[in-house]
């Protein structure tokens, strides 16, 4: 690892490798609570919690796979053998979620999504896990990690894009719903395969310098806890994410029962989307100006605007408002896609100095626990506001349930991108204090070698 710049086909060739990641997030964000009460007849409390089950047990096997990955040994590293066995199984999963089982009953559907999801849940992780924990290692150049982020989330977003885009269509191929989510899981399967192996074939993993020491899984995992930069960047993430989880969940009861135009969802999405990716660039390029830090607390309040706009006025000022806010919306999701992933390699790199013993799998894999669970907290949430306020699929909604619609989409989404913005401001790892975690760690090893 080099402060050196990659060249662009490897950045490329690297970036490609979050599609399969992103499509797997965008489906079971925006669409795999609706199918299971809207399409397979699961109860919303009981789909909720399936995903709650599965997320839970997803969680945990995150710091397994990253601690796996850290000590895995082969001519081709540590990292690439998982894109290349996972790959395949990951696509598979995709498919097997989007298969209906057909009438079994309540508990033989909650038996099926909540095995189906934990199936899939793996196999996301031992693609993603390892995939990202390729990132600290590529650059240790605190500009360049930002590029190579900005690179990545270009083509996250661009599978975000594909997977809101991309299904409406597919389901209309076949007569029935079940058929058509069939045809979408066969179809984004594919692409996810072929996406978690190309990184694989384009980036070359550099030579480790440091073999990890012989602790245990809980060691590791608790050591990363005294991280204060980690800590405070893997909250705001966490946050974020389950405030960003819970708005892509309901957007699509919002469209089909509160505005009563479910057909206008993929034009918002696109909309939604393609400005967040637009905005990629500029994101990096104001990052390098006034700092990550500022630039992610910046966007997130775009965000957090934005809900509160569609909250109080999307219902009845229309579809043209609500597109108008969801661009909005998107110039600060920007942000999202791609600080968090420039800021958190500086945070192990923090690790390294802190404990000497590189251990980029377990950080990854403990951030990526509170990632997903915070993303089973918030479909749990939303399936549970959704049954408080006495939604009922498939028909018209009262308007205690479209309250409720509205509530989740709004403030109670709101409250989460506050609470990460306040751990942000006390995130200290700046361009400067950076540079001199750089030296201090370049004279550790110096020591460690005239040893």
């Amino acid at each position: 690892m080099s402060g050196a710049a990659l060249s662009r086909g490897a950045k490329i060739g690297y970036g490609i490798g979050e599609i399969n990641g992103s499509l797997f997030w965008t489906a079971v964000a925006f669409f795999l609570l609706n199918y299971l009460t809207d399409s397979v007849g699961l109860a919303a409390g009981l789909a909720g919690t399936a995903l709650l089950v599965g997320k839970i047990w997803d969680a945990v096997s995150d710091p397994l796979v990253g601690f796996l990955s850290d000590r895995t040994r082969s001519r081709w590293g540590r990292r690439r053998p998982w894109l290349l066995f996972a790959a395949l199984p990951f696509g598979l999963m995709f498919f097997l979620m989007f298969s209906s089982p057909g009438p079994v009953g309540q508990t033989g559907l909650f038996l099926w999504a909540t095995a189906a999801y934990i199936l899939l849940c793996t196999a996301y992780t031992c693609v993603t896990i390892p995939y990202n924990s390729l990132l600290p290692e590529l650059s240790d150049d605190f500009s360049e990690r930002t590029r190579i982020s900005g690179y990545k989330m270009t083509f996250g977003v661009l599978g975000t894009l594909v997977g809101a885009a991309a299904v409406k269509p597919l389901l209309g191929v076949f007569p029935s719903q079940v058929q058509g989510y069939m045809f979408v899981g066969a179809v984004f399967g594919l692409i996810i395969s072929a996406s978690a192996l190309v990184p694989f074939f384009a980036v070359r993993e550099p030579a480790r310098r440091v073999a990890p020491q012989s602790s245990s899984l809980l060691v590791s995992a608790r050591q990363t806890f005294r991280n204060r930069p980690f800590v405070l960047i893997m909250t705001a993430w966490t946050f974020n994410t389950v405030g960003l989880a819970v708005v892509t969940a309901t957007l699509v009861y919002y469209f089909k029962y509160v505005l009563r135009q479910e057909n206008m969802l993929t034009i918002g999405m696109a909309i939604l989307l393609v400005c967040a990716m637009a905005f990629i660039p500029v994101s990096v390029k104001v990052s390098e100006r006034i700092g990550k830090r500022a630039q992610y607390i910046l966007g997130m309040s775009i965000v957090s605007v934005a809900v509160l706009l569609i909250f109080a006025f999307g219902h009845t000022a229309g579809i043209p408002f609500v597109y108008g806010v969801m661009a909005l919306a998107g110039v600060g999701l920007s942000t999202h896609y791609v600080m968090p992933w420039s800021i958190f390699p500086d945070t192990v790199e923090y690790g390294y100095l802190l404990t000497g013993d590189r251990r980029e799998g377990i950080y990854y894999g403990v951030m990526n626990f509170f990632i997903k669970a915070g993303q089973a907290i918030a479909g749990f949430l939303t399936g549970i506001v959704l049954e408080l306020f006495q939604y009922v699929p498939n028909v018209a909604q009262s308007a205690r349930a479209m309250l409720g619609i509205r509530l989740l989409l709004g403030p109670l989404t709101v409250v989460f991108f506050v609470a990460a913005n306040v751990a942000l401001v006390f995130y200290p790892l700046t361009r400067e204090k950076y540079e001199e975690i750089r030296r201090d760690i370049a004279r550790m090893e110096q020591k460690a070698r005239s040893d």
